[in-house]
């Protein structure tokens, strides 16, 4: 593949991905800049690497003991298609650790509230991007290794309560699919509903891409021989902001939900 065609949103380098004995760094993506921005700000050793297009790359390690863990931030953008980009970028210059940092609205009134924090252990496919990929009969999952890791934190950060495991819902359209607008209205609310009553947890815009590129890096990785802990591993955590289209988070409620999810993302990465 032409070198030149995997740099052209991005400014990132293999020698900025590797580390962490050979496993590479783990990479943090948010959908915005500025969130990128703030979680570098927890970082040591920061290395901003600038773009144009505004996926500024964020590098740096954190602590856990008196061991240092190579960790990187990047917005992926909204949506699968963005994520596709920047994923596919980062894969082949060596990305293999990637751990989504976003926000979803909940699809479940009675027991996902604003403020909480959803771990996508898989996701509905209700995009168009991933089509290009795979058929729509594949599922998209997560990797066990980052839903065991969020148990782990969450009880350590004593956010339990506060913490959801289950299915997402991800979409091509907001305005269309998850607040009716258009013509196609009263077909897009009964769909809602239908994941409601199916007890899929909460809607977002970024996981089934995540999930299924990774899945089909492992299985490249596998063709050629790669061992084990050559093994692409891939997870999301979602916090959220709104409950169906009724009720949104205060920008301080905001605040705090960001922080936790910065706090358990973290915390995940060290305890993998």
């Amino acid at each position: 593949m032409n070198k030149d065609i995997l740099l052209r949103h991005t400014n990132a380098t293999v020698d900025d991905l590797a580390g962490n004995g050979g496993i590479g760094r783990y990479i943090l993506l948010p959908g915005s800049d500025g969130r990128a921005k703030e979680i570098s700000q927890h970082f040591n050793n920061l290395v901003i690497k600038s773009h144009p297009r505004g996926h500024n790359l964020y590098l740096g390690t954190i602590t856990h003991g008196e061991k240092n863990i190579d960790v990187a931030a990047i917005s992926s953008g909204m949506g699968c298609p963005s994520m596709e980009i920047i994923l596919h970028e980062l894969f082949h210059l060596g990305g293999k650790r990637f751990l989504r940092i976003g926000t979803a609205g909940s699809l479940q009134p009675d027991f996902v509230k604003i403020g909480d924090i959803v771990n996508a252990q898989a996701s509905v496919r209700d995009e168009h991007t991933t089509l290009d990929y795979v058929p729509i009969g594949m599922p998209a999952i997560s990797s066990m290794e980052f839903n065991s890791a969020f148990e782990l934190a969450a009880n350590k950060l004593g956010l339990s309560e506060k913490t959801h495991s289950g299915i997402v819902h991800c979409k091509s359209s907001l305005y269309a699919r998850e607040f009716g607008v258009g013509p196609q209205a009263e077909i897009n609310h009964s769909y809602i509903r239908l994941l409601t009553q199916c007890g899929v947890l909460a809607s977002e815009m970024e996981t089934a891409a995540l999930f299924i590129q990774s899945q089909l890096y492992n299985y490249q990785l596998m063709q050629k021989g790669k061992g084990e802990e050559h093994r692409v591993l891939c997870g999301a955590v979602l916090g959220v902001v709104s409950i169906l289209t009724d009720e949104f988070a205060s920008s301080e409620e905001e605040n705090m939900l960001v922080r936790n999810l910065i706090e358990l993302a973290l915390d995940m990465i060290r305890t993998i």
